[in-house]
C-alpha cells in the first residue's frame, strides 16, 4: 500500500487568559479552515492518543466563571457526541446506544433534562 502524502496543514489554537493563580479566566479559539476567529468558550476537554505508550494525553480546562449547571450541560453534550463519533469511527452501534443511554441517566440524575 502506498503511503499517503501530506497536502495541506491546518491550525486550531486556544487561547487562555490565566490570573495571577495561572487559574483560567477566559478563553476563545480559532480555527481558519472552519472560518472561526477568536471564538468565545468557557471550558475545553482535549484528549489525543499518544501510539507509541498507547495512552491518552488530555487537558481539561474550564474558566473560573463557568456554573455548576454549565458544566452538567457540558459533560452531558460531550458524551452525547463521544456516543455518535465512536459509533462513526467503529460502527458499534449497540455500545453506542447504550453510552447514549447513560448519558439519559445522567441527565436525569444531574436535573438537566429538557421540560416537556
Amino acid at each position: 500500500m502506498e503511503e499517503e502524502i501530506v497536502n495541506k496543514r491546518s491550525s486550531i489554537t486556544v487561547q487562555i487568559g490565566l490570573n495571577a493563580n495561572n487559574l483560567p479566566l477566559e478563553m476563545h479559539w480559532s480555527a481558519e479552515d472552519g472560518g472561526i476567529t477568536n471564538a468565545p468558550a468557557k471550558a475545553m476537554m482535549l484528549s489525543l492518543w499518544n501510539p507509541e505508550d498507547k495512552n491518552t494525553m488530555k487537558i481539561d480546562l474550564w474558566t473560573k466563571d463557568m456554573s455548576v449547571e454549565e458544566m452538567k450541560q457540558f459533560f452531558h453534550q460531550t458524551l452525547l457526541t463521544m456516543a455518535d463519533t465512536f459509533e462513526k469511527a467503529t460502527g458499534e452501534n449497540l455500545i453506542s446506544e447504550d453510552l447514549r443511554d447513560y448519558c439519559y441517566h445522567f441527565a436525569e440524575k444531574m436535573d438537566i433534562l429538557p421540560e416537556k
